[in-house]
């Protein structure tokens, strides 16, 4: 629900007031200077947009007997029945002003359903609605219990005025509360240079994908770029005449390969300065009449040429620690509109956040160790606060001293957003051969490509890649030719999977590994069990950065009682 802030004036921002909420300058008061009760009296002299359609009438009378005559609703009628208060009037008018029921579906309502309890709808949906300050006849009027006597019927009105009064003083106090009114005045009555902006995590994100700079380290990287055009190219029967979206393009690298496999269509999207690039190499390389640039954020585009689902979405969407940058929330509410359903297929189509034992002493020593000792001072207390920051560096095979642990198994066509803010526990086995100290965890992630986009099996391993291994010569085609394909088996084909990792098997990725230094190392023999849980999710901060939080115990064999528990924390940024 969004909240509209009435302005000023009908706020009363401009006129102080006493306890009681009157104005504490007397009855005295000029156009400039109107109060929450002139607000109110004038109310039946306000624009009022029905409840039920978009008309708009002079007065909330007029509004109320349109939606009588037309809708057959009375709103008096329906608090009478349901017995509402000026609360839950006020609540039943943002409700419908919110969700736009029709009149019908009100009629149904019993009067203890949630909303009439939540205080979100008190809150005005609307922007100055005479409909908040109009007084239901209950309140001054009644069949019941009526005094015949005309002084006493006289003090009874009046009392049931000073009960509405109060009514309205409780709720302008809730909502200047909600709204924090002294503070909103106070931006109200300064220069607007003095407004605090909106957070803004986007910005700086996008404007880091327009440089050159970025886009040549991630083509270069053999491993990433290679196994994209691995999958695209090698698997016909997928892209064959298929229509792709790429999410993030950058210089449309991908677009490309998916145009050479085959597509019919391919939209290539970017909410960076690098799609006016990206449009200039697609001409460049004559596939102007199969892929379309689109600049703008992939949440708020609409699809060229009427076309309303793809076959496909491809996207490099990964960041360090596999989630850093949030890009894949991007990528998944592009699934959500996009793709076919049922029949779509996400590439990649799984990831895995793998978590290990590390003895990362040469980072120890570079990032850490040094400044106990320069040129004989003692310089440690610079080191502080890199415990408080997760290391993005590589470390060699020989570091990782525990089988990897899927922390986070990611299938992109059914994850949610809401389940990228995780906890899991974890249980490493040290593989140490000697009692040794580790003072770091180690996160990298696996990354696979399904052609049907379905889970891979449990005997799946990751492709590693070696210095040595040829991962370009397999895909690039001679000549202009496309790359050779195999025969298919006759009967039923089998499921072709696509794969690299980024951890320390596997030759360097631009993606690193995720180091978590520990303040205090732990020592680990062959067989020592270190077991706990792993916290993650996006900062408050900044939602493209990640908060880590990590407890861990340990214990020297299986038989061994586990140690104390140990809780550390990190950022991902």
């Amino acid at each position: 629900m969004s909240i509209r802030i009435p302005s000023s004036a009908a706020l009363g921002l401009d006129e102080p007031r006493d306890d009681e909420g009157g104005s504490s300058s007397g009855s005295d008061v000029g156009d400039d200077d109107q109060t929450w009760d002139d607000w109110v009296s004038d109310s039946a002299q306000q624009p009022c947009k029905s409840l039920f359609d978009d008309q708009v009438f002079r007065s909330a009378e007029e509004c109320l007997a349109h939606d009588k005559a037309k809708h057959e609703f009375d709103l008096d009628q329906t608090c009478s029945k349901l017995s509402l208060d000026i609360h839950g009037r006020i609540r039943l008018i943002n409700f419908i002003r919110t969700h736009k029921p029709s009149s019908s579906e009100v009629a149904l309502l019993k009067g203890n359903e949630s909303f009439f309890t939540s205080e979100k709808y008190l809150l005005p949906a609307l922007e100055d609605d005479p409909l908040l300050q109009t007084q239901s006849d209950d309140w001054s009027d009644s069949d019941v219990d009526e005094p015949s006597n005309p002084e006493q019927h006289i003090k009874l009105l009046q009392k049931r005025l000073d009960s509405a009064r109060k009514d309205f003083s409780d709720y302008r106090a809730f909502v200047s509360q909600k709204l924090d009114l002294p503070a909103l005045r106070e931006v109200i009555n300064e220069p607007s240079t003095s407004q605090p902006k909106p957070r803004d995590d986007d910005t700086h994100y996008f404007d880091s994908y327009a440089a050159n700079d970025i886009h040549a380290v991630m083509i270069q990287d053999k491993v990433r770029t290679a196994t994209y055009a691995s999958f695209i190219l090698t698997t016909p029967t997928l892209f064959q005449d298929a229509v792709v979206l790429d999410v993030g393009c950058g210089t449309g690298i991908l677009s490309l390969f998916a145009a050479r496999a085959g597509a019919k269509r391919v939209i290539a999207v970017d909410a960076s300065d690098i799609a006016e690039k990206a449009e200039k190499i697609v001409k460049a390389n004559g596939f102007e009449d199969i892929i379309t640039v689109i600049r703008g954020k992939v949440e708020d585009i609409t699809l060229p040429d009427g076309i309303e689902h793809v076959d496909i979405i491809i996207s490099e969407w990964m960041g360090y620690a596999l989630l850093y940058e949030s890009m894949l929330d991007s990528v998944l509410r592009a699934r959500d509109r996009f793709l076919k359903p049922d029949a779509g297929v996400m590439a990649p189509s799984q990831c895995q956040m793998m978590f290990g034992l590390c003895d990362a002493s040469e980072i120890y020593k570079d990032r850490i160790g040094f400044w106990n000792d320069v040129y004989g001072f003692d310089l440690s207390t610079m080191a502080d606060g890199i415990y408080e920051d997760a290391i993005v560096d590589v470390v060699g095979p020989e570091t990782l001293l525990s089988e990897p642990y899927v922390i986070k198994d990611l299938l992109t066509n059914e994850i949610t957003q809401r389940q990228l803010d995780f906890t899991s526990s974890f249980r490493l086995v040290s593989t140490s051969e000697r009692r040794t100290k580790i003072n770091s965890f180690i996160l990298y992630f696996d990354t696979f490509f399904s052609q049907t986009g379905s889970p891979i099996g449990p005997s799946t391993k990751v492709k590693v890649v070696k210095e040595e291994d040829a991962v370009v010569a397999e895909v690039w085609p001679v000549g202009g030719r496309p790359a050779p394909q195999r025969r298919q088996s006759l009967g039923k084909e089998k499921e072709k999977i696509v794969s690299f990792s980024t951890g320390p098997l596997s030759i360097p990725t631009h993606w690193k590994q995720t180091l978590f230094m520990l303040r205090d190392p732990i020592s680990v023999a062959e067989g020592s069990i270190v077991s706990g849980s792993f916290h993650c999710k996006k900062s408050e901060t900044n939602s493209r950065e990640l908060d880590v939080e990590i407890h861990y115990s340990v214990q020297d064999t299986p038989e061994s009682p586990v140690g104390e528990t140990v809780v550390q924390m990190f950022k991902v940024r």
